[in-house]
């Protein structure tokens, strides 16, 4: 009984071959470890794919999103804004020309004999006169200038009044670029006592990109009220002096050096008023495209992936 036991043990335990192998390979483990998939050793660099932690985008797959669904309104409200600042500019503006303009049609004041300079400001545009005798040796030449497409200067002369009176600076107008020499316009250099008609102006405000001047040298490319006052001993009070307005007068005038002075009037720019169709303009029109980026619903051509972030 023992012995049927034993025998049906070793019949069970039998290891059965597989197609294809021998009988010398079944009692060989050493084949069997052989048989086992292995993985190559790349020589070549590392690729993504290389990496366990690289995650496909088959796995992780991106989200589609749909475009123009949001537009703020911030163009429309900037504009707006924009628009509303330009009405208040508008308003400022006009009321400050009509303020200007109302001091023109009065009669002109003569000028005291001592100016304070913080009081200019109440008095910018002010007809006044006044008189004395020009210093055409302290003469500076702001430039260059344009007029009538033509280079030149404009003059501007320290204008000594009587004892006990200040001296002040007189824009006395624009001259050509070839008259630059004192010698080639004696009859604009005016000689005693003379009466300067005129507007008293409040400083000029210079602009970045206006190179500083020279007065050691002689050059002026804008017309520092103090600076100028300071190298001539003079009080910082800007006069232009004004002539009416005449196409031959001028003509003469350019021809003989005689210096081409201003015309009494307010030339204070006014855009405003286009500033404001412009940026009302452009809120509606800003308004009427948002209104229908919203309204079009967008195809397929008009999607856009959007990367995922928990890659």
């Amino acid at each position: 009984m023992r012995r049927a036991a034993s025998a049906s043990w070793r019949a069970s335990s039998r290891v059965v071959p597989r197609p294809g192998l021998s009988p010398s390979h079944i009692h060989n483990p050493m084949h069997l470890r052989s048989r086992q998939p292995q993985i190559r050793q790349s020589s070549g660099p590392r690729q993504l794919a290389d990496d366990p932690r690289w995650i496909s985008v088959v796995d992780n797959p991106a989200k589609i999103v749909r475009t123009g669904r949001k537009h703020g309104p911030g163009l429309i409200i900037l504009a707006f804004i924009l628009g509303t600042w330009q009405v208040q500019r508008l308003d400022w503006k006009t009321k400050l020309i009509a303020k200007y303009e109302d001091r023109l049609i009065k009669p002109p004041l003569p000028l005291p004999p001592r100016i304070d300079p913080e009081a200019i400001s109440e008095f910018d545009y002010r007809r006044v006169y006044a008189r004395g005798h020009l210093r055409h040796d302290q003469e500076m030449l702001v430039g260059p200038r344009m007029y009538e497409g033509e280079d030149g200067y404009f003059v501007v002369t320290p204008l000594e009044r009587g004892e006990g009176e200040s001296t002040v600076l007189v824009n006395r107008g624009w001259i050509s670029k070839t008259l630059a020499n004192q010698k080639d316009r004696e009859l604009g250099l005016p000689k005693g006592e003379v009466v300067i008609e005129g507007l008293l102006r409040e400083p000029w405000k210079k602009n970045m990109f206006t190179p500083d001047n020279k007065p050691e040298e002689g050059k002026f490319y804008f017309p520092d009220v103090y600076q100028m006052a300071e190298f001539t001993g003079s009080q910082p009070v800007w006069i232009e002096e004004t002539m009416t307005p005449g196409l031959i007068e001028s003509w003469d005038r350019a021809a003989k050096g005689i210096p081409i002075g201003r015309a009494p009037e307010v030339n204070l720019r006014n855009n405003h008023t286009q500033y404001i169709f412009t940026w009302y303009g452009l809120s509606a029109a800003t308004t009427i495209m948002l209104w229908m980026i919203i309204r079009k619903r967008p195809n397929e051509a008009v999607r856009r992936v959007r990367h995922n972030t928990t890659w």
